[in-house]
């Protein structure tokens, strides 16, 4: 997935940028209001990970307004243009009153820190999947299975190990079955800002991924992008 990280304390943006590319993930990463707002209106995001305790940001003294901004105001811009992008709010405020102020606001999730990776992992699929209307995490497609929860991949019932950024292109492919995929569709899925991007990368893993799971399985229709067959 691409994710938009909106995290003001270096340490914890860090640790979260490094252990969700790690999953396969490209994670754009910003600091303030501002900056997540122009995010936002500029870039498409599968998923939203946003802090409340935020700065304003922007030019100085842009932030100095009498109503006061914070990441609730980022989650009610979002919803208030009706964008239906998945929000797991990450947050230090663990007041009753807080979570309910979250949730109405348009959160789709409320995680207080600190948090567990896996619970956060978990809470994305989650997320992922009432946003695509699955009942089921698991993916399937013409013998090919895909558990977002383990990573692991069958094929025709036989394990098939595959790298984090092969994984990210399977995954992407298999949630549209029979939908073409851009290669920057699938290249915003495998890179953040200010990763560079090798221009032969999409073509790679796919590649890759025929000579695992079967030659006619990923198709592809020239100039245009890869489908499921």
């Amino acid at each position: 997935m691409r994710l938009l990280l909106v995290e003001d304390d270096r340490m914890i943006g860090d640790t979260l940028r490094a252990a969700l590319r790690a999953e396969g993930h490209a994670v754009d990463w910003v600091r303030d209001v501002a900056a997540a707002r122009a995010a936002l209106a500029a870039e498409h995001f599968d998923l939203v990970l946003l802090d409340l305790g935020l700065p304003p940001g922007g030019p100085a003294g842009a932030g100095a307004t009498a109503t006061p901004v914070d990441g609730l105001t980022v989650l009610r811009d979002l919803r208030a243009r009706r964008d239906t992008t998945p929000v797991i709010v990450l947050t230090a405020r663990d007041a009753s009153g807080d979570r309910v102020a979250g949730l109405d606001a348009g959160a789709d999730d409320y995680l207080v820190k600190p948090f567990d990776l896996d619970e956060l992992y978990a809470r994305m699929r989650a997320v992922m999947r009432r946003h695509g209307g699955q009942a089921h995490s698991v993916l399937a497609h013409a013998g090919v299975t895909l558990d977002p929860a383990t990573r692991q991949v069958t094929h025709h019932g036989q394990p098939v190990l595959l790298s984090a950024r092969e994984f990210a292109v399977l995954e992407a492919l298999m949630q549209r079955p029979g939908a073409v995929l851009s290669r920057a569709q699938l290249e915003d899925r495998l890179y953040g800002w200010g990763e560079a991007v090798e221009s032969n990368a999409v073509s790679v893993y796919v590649h890759q991924l025929r000579r695992k799971l079967g030659a006619d399985f990923i198709g592809s229709m020239r100039g245009v992008g890869y489908f499921l067959t």
